[in-house]
């Protein structure tokens, strides 16, 4: 899996270093597939991009995430924080790709509907 940078518009001003996140790229169907299924957890600052996905599931995972749904111009549409393992789903038929992050890393890095990411190629 593709490992790179993405940059956060307006980090918070109590955590500027949240700026920056460090995102695995899931760019093909198995990647898509297999997510973060499994895993046991994501540090700090690290993140899931799934491209191109609208929706989520949480079968087979041991975390709670937040989802942050981005557009193709990489604005960020909505977030919908804490999702709990086995049980949820969400799902924005607006969305071009979501980027998946433990649970409260969406408000610590500042992420909220209308602020831009830019992704580091």
């Amino acid at each position: 899996m593709k490992i790179q940078r993405m940059y956060i518009e307006g980090a918070p001003a109590s955590a500027p270093f949240l700026k920056e996140i460090e995102v695995m790229l899931a760019d093909s169907f198995l990647t898509r597939l297999a997510g973060l299924m499994f895993r046991r957890k994501l540090p700090p600052a690290t993140g899931l991009l799934l491209v191109p996905c609208n929706s989520v599931h949480m079968c087979f995972m041991r975390f709670a995430i937040d989802v942050v749904y981005i557009d193709k111009e990489y604005t960020i549409i909505k977030v919908v924080k804490n999702l709990k393992p086995w049980l949820g789903v969400s799902i924005c038929s607006r969305a071009w790709a979501t980027l998946e992050m433990k649970a409260g890393e969406a408000e610590r890095c500042g992420c909220e509907a209308g602020k831009k990411l830019t992704l580091v190629m």
